[in-house]
């Protein structure tokens, strides 16, 4: 390198390579990473200048002034920072050092090749060659690594779906078996008062097209098929302990599950409009943001992934959410599920202007909450719902802890469709005690009254509550890995106005049903996903003449 020295500091040629390379290299290849300092937020371009006083920071004065001089004059191969700075004194490697030279190399060839030649001179181009046949081997790996970023991006070019596109996929694949547990005479007669202890495997995949075209909106359109029925509800009393990710049993058939637009109006609001399948999640949060996976992380049943009150609103409508500052947002939504008769939120019903659907006459769901995080660590939301002939089961249940479906109920007891207006106040907090440990909870109360109708020749109020108490242990055992732990009554039937209760229409739930799931998701890589977990349920359908019933379960989600 004493050789290298003393021909460096002898031609300009080669000094201003030497000084310029940074600059270069950076212009030349993104996949060449410099030294971070004070000035790194302005490294974001080079800009190539026309005469050395461009360069704030570079004086007469400086050992090197000529040979900046001359490159720039007589080669035109130096470039500055968009701010006026060139940054001589900064570090480079021999791969950045090699970049300029080879910048400057083809420059030169430029000059050459346009009958320039006498611009440069003979014992510039000897240094220079010689230069070239020591950083032979840089040079090489240089041009090796251009080529193999050139082939990359034309085969991502080739190969993408669309220029604003992104495809993404989540494989749920679930496998699931009741161990403990024997008399089941509960609301269900379809069980003949018998436990199915069947082992089960089921599978959920979504395939999720996200498009965005001024890059703050998004345009999903998601895809989803799945072949496992809802589990509890075809093994047990109640539909206590169903999985999030239990869809309902469409043959995996590919339907299309949900279909938004959400763009932002100001700095601080959003708004989402849905035509199927919507969900509060989607425009606000459950504030339960480790278990809440949606089915396919966190937790696995329906009741650990967040407050129930939340699926009392689904269907087709808007949301909006509006940041105020950064301790309180506000989320509105208006969402109206177009079939009265026996709602399915997991299926995708073709718009209905017949009497009785539609967005404004038929079953609806309006909700509001306040979010407020006065710290990073602790989170807390009031939410309010008011609801017309909607229910917060899986699909056809009944009352007590069937998710407290009385609609539902009252449609499968009576044939018809008989009207329930509903008032749902909850309330949801999170607080992150460590970076290992996040404690968080709900509580939930819901008003139903049924109205003056023909079917039931009775009015009166329903009065429902759940609860629950999570623990969320992220990074248990390996980075990446999750602990979760929930314990809480399902939605319950606490007490039914006498005029309902004389009448025979509904009753209040005897007894009480604690449900706890314990579950470790264990990080295989950034793609896969396995999850154990390990549910009990006491006095099944809140009656405790059902026997407790334990279900054993391990998922498996693969994620591209």
């Amino acid at each position: 390198m004493k050789k290298l020295g003393k021909f460096l500091l002898t031609s300009p040629v080669v000094c201003a390579v030497l000084l310029a390379v940074n600059n270069v290299a950076l212009a030349q290849t993104t996949e060449l990473q410099v030294d971070t300092d004070q000035d790194q937020d302005q490294d974001q371009e080079v800009v190539q200048v026309n005469s050395v006083s461009q360069l704030s920071d570079v004086q007469p004065t400086d050992w090197a002034f000529q040979a900046l001089q001359s490159l720039v004059e007589r080669y035109g191969c130096i470039a500055g920072y968009p701010n006026g700075t060139y940054r001589g004194n900064k570090a480079m490697t021999r791969y950045e050092f090699a970049a300029g030279l080879n910048a400057c190399l083809a420059r030169i060839n430029e000059l050459i090749a346009t009958h320039t030649a006498d611009a440069v001179k003979k014992d510039d181009l000897a240094k220079i060659q010689k230069l070239q046949d020591q950083f032979s081997v840089e040079l090489a790996t240089l041009r090796s690594r251009v080529d193999a970023l050139e082939a990359r991006d034309t085969d991502l070019t080739a190969h993408q779906f669309a220029t604003v596109t992104k495809l993404n996929a989540e494989i749920v694949v679930g496998a699931s078996n009741i161990f403990t547990g024997n008399s089941a005479p509960g609301v269900n007669t379809n069980l003949n008062n018998t436990l199915n202890k069947n082992p089960i495997i089921g599978d959920r995949v979504r395939l999720n097209f996200d498009t965005s075209f001024t890059g703050q909106d998004l345009l999903r359109v998601r895809l989803q098929s799945s072949n496992l029925d809802y589990y509890s509800a075809n093994s047990t009393p109640s539909y206590e302990g169903d999985f999030r990710y239990d869809m309902g049993n469409f043959n995996n058939a590919v339907i299309v599950d949900a279909f938004l637009y959400q763009f932002p109006i100001n700095r601080q609001t959003n708004i989402v409009f849905e035509a199927n399948n919507a969900g509060p999640d989607d425009f606000m949060s459950t504030v339960n943001p480790y278990l809440d996976g949606d089915g396919g992380t966190g937790a696995l049943t329906e009741f650990g992934t967040r407050n129930p009150i939340y699926f009392l609103a689904n269907g087709t409508g808007i949301g909006i959410q509006n940041q105020i500052n950064q301790t309180f947002q506000l989320s509105l939504g208006y969402l109206a599920n177009q079939n009265l008769g026996n709602p399915n939120p997991n299926y995708s019903y073709p718009a209905n202007p017949a009497t009785g659907n539609g967005l404004f006459n038929g079953a609806y769901s309006g909700i509001a909450q306040l979010t407020v995080k006065p710290s990073n660590k602790f989170t807390f939301a009031l939410t309010y719902l008011n609801s017309y002939n909607i229910d917060y089961t899986n699909g056809n249940g009944s009352a007590g802890s069937n998710q407290a479906s009385v609609y539902t109920f009252l449609y499968n007891k009576y044939g018809a469709a008989v009207p329930v207006s509903s008032n749902t106040y909850g309330l949801e907090a999170s607080y992150q005690v460590s970076p290992q440990l996040v404690i968080g909870g709900w509580a939930g109360y819901t008003d139903s009254r049924i109205l003056n109708n023909p079917t039931t020749a009775a009015t009166g109020d329903v009065n429902i509550w759940n609860f629950a108490v999570t623990f969320a242990l992220p990074d248990l055992g390996k980075k990446g890995n999750l602990g979760g732990l929930i314990v809480g009554m399902e939605p319950k039937v606490t007490s039914v106005s006498s005029a309902l209760q004389n009448a025979g229409v509904i009753s209040a739930d005897p007894d009480t049903s604690i449900l706890v799931e314990c579950f470790y998701q264990y990080k295989v890589n950034d793609h896969i996903n396995i999850t154990p977990d390990l549910i009990w349920i006491t006095a099944p359908n809140d009656d405790s003449t059902n026997s407790g019933i334990v279900i054993g379960a391990i998922r498996t989600t693969f994620t591209f």
